[in-house]
């Protein structure tokens, strides 16, 4: 791990912490409002700490990932959403080396968080806090140029008619790629479509802890989500409660493919005004 907690770090980290509510007192009104967090360009400068929870946060001291490292490459760069929290950065190259060493890769690396958190003016409830990060399930490209990068097509390895695995799409590479994401005592829940979940609790396993921490979820049949716990330090960080214990792996029975856009946001932390308007 890149990246450890000390006495002075912790110091710092409640510094930050009530700066933000000093801030708010500054700009109360500012809490009810809704505003494009996309538009903000860069990050708020300070030690990192998240306020709020997934579908409801912002993020102090978020840090941007570099575009291309050992085993993956980031897409969608224009989007401007490769943000997050320092854990979530050596989580993401933590794994992409592991999967190199593997012998895969590069894994493409969708949404993180925008510079500030918040909510996105499209595409997700959650990738609020710093701690979500898409992980394409295309494994076929080689490393490309940044340019490249964008509107790249996203294959769907579930099909759309039978809610069922695409056995021409779906390969074991899969499968052991999530097995790899999973393994990480970070991680607290990676989303995949129910058919994927099947297919995971179907196949045999050395080690089957780890399913517990893979939850269906429809609309997640082209990537996974992983989402970290809330990391040392950042005490306004909300968790969710602990997956249901055990592997989680009864009635997978197939979901329909919704879109997430269409789910009411979350309200955020009325400290969360500040870190909108600090310059």
């Amino acid at each position: 791990m890149r990246h450890t907690l000390n006495p002075i770090r912790a110091a710092l980290a409640l510094l930050s912490l009530l700066t933000v509510a000093l801030l708010f007192m500054v700009w109360p009104e500012r809490a009810s409002a809704t505003p494009d967090w996309s538009t903000v360009a860069e990050p708020l400068e300070g030690e990192p700490q998240i306020i709020g929870h997934h579908g409801g946060a912002c993020i102090i001291g978020a840090m941007q990932l570099p575009p291309e490292g050992d085993g993956y490459q980031a897409v969608d760069l224009q989007r401007n959403r490769h943000y997050g929290h320092p854990e979530l950065l050596d989580y993401v190259q933590t794994l992409g080396e592991r999967f190199a060493a593997a012998g895969h890769g590069p894994m493409l690396i969708g949404d993180m968080a925008q510079p500030r958190g918040g909510p996105m003016s499209y595409g997700h409830v959650s990738h609020q806090s710093g701690l979500d990060v898409d992980i394409w399930f295309r494994l076929d490209l080689p490393q490309l140029k940044r340019s490249e990068r964008e509107g790249l097509e996203q294959p769907i390895v579930v099909d759309p008619e039978t809610g069922e695995i695409d056995r021409q799409r779906w390969t074991d590479t899969h499968a052991e790629m999530i097995r790899m994401a999973a393994d990480d005592a970070r991680v607290s829940r990676i989303f995949v479509d129910a058919a994927i979940k099947r297919d995971l609790c179907e196949r045999e396993w050395e080690d089957r802890s780890w399913l517990r921490r893979i939850r269906p979820w429809s609309a997640h049949d082209e990537h996974l989500h992983v989402r970290l716990r809330c990391p040392p330090g950042s005490m306004a960080c909300v968790d969710q409660p602990e997956p249901p214990a055990g592997e989680g792996c009864a009635n997978l029975t197939p979901t329909p493919r919704t879109a997430l856009e269409s789910r009411p946001s979350r309200t955020l932390p009325a400290a969360c005004a500040a870190v909108l308007d600090a310059p």
